[in-house]
């Protein structure tokens, strides 16, 4: 067993030694776990406001529709891709901004090309939401290094979202502007509602009745925020070490885990909430950082599910057709990556996250890049 533990009650500490990432002292407090019962309460009422979270961010995004028609955010689809990137990052979620570049399609205040690279920019700013949630999370742990963990999981998530994107939307916009999706074809089913639309779509009728629109963006973050506290008492502590002496577990293997990043964003139509799942989870030992790259991966093939399914019931073709330019290429350059040049991607990733925790002000100048990226774009 390669880490150390020392532990008194419910308090542990557990030495991890280095190795792609520098040492650390993870320290866990072992609360009392809830009964099982009561757990699954937490679960469901937890999906229920991730649900309705993003339910209420996507009214919002419409409401803002004829603000942005004509407006120097939707001049050009280096401006579209600036907007799709920023909106992501400021709602904390990239499904809502996915589905704004459908409704805007649909309604003819962009076009194909400006949908494609909005909907690209939503993915790109999607991961933001870990960063966020990671800060956050990492302030209610002790000491510098215990704090390290939840962070540099949210840079993985955006290293790893736009090493896939950003090359996979170059050969989506070929594959789309050339027209080889020109004759594809889904018809519209009206009856195509999800199981979670029907148990949890009333909360977001009854706020979207009595809230003005452009108020719904912070409740729905708002709502999001308290779904991971209560998937957060779902999750027992369990210390590092346990996890150090399974390290062939399936979860250690690229594989298993790039599936389960896709079942868990099908499960929850949204990769700011399968991704976060992360945080929790590093935090309290469950998974090492280093093996979540294929599950981000997997991750960001399968978020474009919810946003097929609203082009589908939009009727527009052009909607679906850019969806699928994004999702195939992505598919295609994120099955290459894990094949033939995973473990340097992995290194790359690693060396990079542990380069921008070496100090606040590093890791400050990375967001402030993160951001000004965005605002440059739309600006041009």
């Amino acid at each position: 067993m390669d880490g150390e533990t020392v532990a008194e009650g419910r308090v542990a500490v557990t030495h991890i030694p280095g190795r792609e990432l520098p040492p650390e002292d993870i320290v866990v407090v072992a609360p009392p776990s809830p009964p099982l019962p009561l757990r699954l309460v937490y679960l469901v009422a937890g999906i229920g406001l991730f649900v309705t979270a993003l339910g209420l961010m996507k009214a919002g995004a419409t409401a803002l529709i004829p603000t942005l028609e004509g407006s120097v955010f939707t001049d050009n689809a280096w401006s579209t891709l600036g907007v799709g990137w920023l909106g992501a990052c400021v709602v904390l979620s990239g499904s809502p901004v996915a589905a704004s570049a459908l409704a805007l399609l649909d309604g003819g205040a962009i076009d194909r090309t400006q949908s494609f690279t909005m909907l690209t920019g939503s993915r790109l700013g999607a991961a933001f939401v870990v960063l966020v949630v990671g800060v956050v999370y990492a302030v209610r742990r002790t000491g510098t290094s215990g704090r390290r963990a939840p962070i540099s999981i949210g840079i993985l998530a955006l290293l790893m979202t736009a090493g896939v994107y950003v090359p996979g939307a170059v050969v989506g916009y070929v594959a789309l502007d050339g027209g080889l999706l020109d004759g594809f074809d889904i018809g519209t089913s009206p009856g195509l509602t999800s199981l979670t639309d029907k148990l949890f779509g009333w909360a977001v009728d009854l706020l979207a009745g009595l809230l003005p629109g452009w108020l719904l963006f912070p409740v729905g973050v708002g709502v999001l925020l308290a779904g991971f506290a209560l998937f957060d008492k779902v999750l027992p502590s369990m210390g590092s070490s346990r996890l150090e002496a399974r390290a062939d577990a399936w979860y250690t293997r690229r594989w298993p885990m790039f599936l389960v990043g896709l079942g868990v964003t099908v499960l929850t139509l949204s990769v700011s909430v399968s991704l976060t799942l992360l945080v929790p989870l590093v935090a309290k030992g469950y998974l090492r950082r280093a093996n979540t790259l294929p599950y981000i991966a997997g991750a960001n093939i399968t978020t474009l599910v919810d946003t097929l399914v609203a082009a589908i019931l939009l009727g527009n073709q052009d909607g679906v057709r850019v969806v699928l330019a994004v999702t195939l290429a992505v598919t295609v350059w994120t099955l290459g990556l894990l094949t033939f040049a995973y473990p340097a991607l992995r290194r790359f990733c690693l060396g990079f996250a542990r380069a921008a925790l070496r100090s606040p002000p590093r890791l400050a100048a990375f967001t402030v890049v993160l951001l000004m990226v965005p605002l440059t774009l739309i600006a041009v």
